[in-house]
């Protein structure tokens, strides 16, 4: 899919985009389905505790392979899309798929993603995206994502841990949010969020009666090659997929998908 000039003018002067109804309920309800029923995703999945001490559950895989998670992650309607923003070829660096449980689910502390993908995997120029697909509706109630608005122009912010997970600079997010507007991303099943690698976003605890599954997936200008990182995929132009999601036959993620461990 190509973006309209005023999606990316929205993305360039906010740090992200919201695309409704990008993928269809068929779309979402298949993919929510693998989700919750897939043995690879159930014991590959991990917690990540917050400040609070509540957990979020992930999973978190680089390499892509003939599955249905891999191909939507290489469908031609968000490569295009990611190709627009990044001004080049795209390369996958990871997809994770996230999930707060009801009454439960943890926070995610203010963040850049570039404050670890520069630090920790080496990636020297912040040519970097995700994609956040919801695959149940995302509120204010169940932790939707919060976003604060053209903090992508600030550059990259120093990040240290809070609990489990890496915050940015606390006296830095203050600040920014003192000038620029906070906004709570409420989306359906099926929309999908674009935002830059250094917009701040968080989310916090999921305290209603419902579950808040997304799936989100990074994507790097392939040109833009980590001097640390090893995963090959991250540097490695994708081919888009052209076909229809709902009629591929294999499911289930491969069990070595060089899925993350904590």
């Amino acid at each position: 899919m190509k973006f309209t000039k005023e999606d990316l003018d929205t993305y360039h002067r906010d740090g992200y985009v919201v695309i409704r109804n990008f993928f269809s309920k068929e779309e979402v309800d298949l993919l929510y389905k693998i989700a919750t029923e897939d043995d690879v995703m159930s014991t590959k999945s991990y917690d990540r505790t917050d400040a609070s001490g509540l957990k979020t559950k992930l999973a978190l895989w680089y390499a892509l392979d003939e599955s249905l998670y891999s191909k939507f992650a290489r469908s031609e309607r968000i490569v295009e899309a990611v190709e627009q923003i990044l001004g080049g070829k795209a390369a996958h660096y990871h997809s994770k798929l996230m999930q707060k449980e009801p009454r439960k689910g943890g926070a995610w502390e203010w963040h850049q993603d570039y404050g670890y993908w520069y630090k920790n995997n080496g990636f020297l120029l912040p040519e970097m995206l995700s994609a956040l697909t919801a695959l149940t509706p995302a509120t204010k109630e169940n932790g939707c994502m919060q976003m604060i608005k053209g903090s992508h122009r600030m550059g990259r912010v120093e990040h240290g841990f809070a609990g489990e997970q890496v915050g940015a600079d606390m006296e830095k997010v203050n600040e920014a949010l003192k000038i620029m507007e906070l906004e709570y991303l409420e989306m359906d099943a099926g929309d999908t969020a674009f935002f830059h690698c250094n917009t701040l976003h968080a989310s916090a605890a999921n305290l209603s009666e419902k579950p808040r599954w997304s799936i989100i997936t990074a994507y790097n200008l392939a040109s833009n090659k980590p001097y640390k990182d090893v995963h090959v995929s991250s540097y490695k132009p994708i081919e888009p997929f052209k076909g229809d999601l709902l009629k591929e036959e294999v499911l289930s993620i491969s069990d070595d998908a060089d899925f993350l461990v904590k």
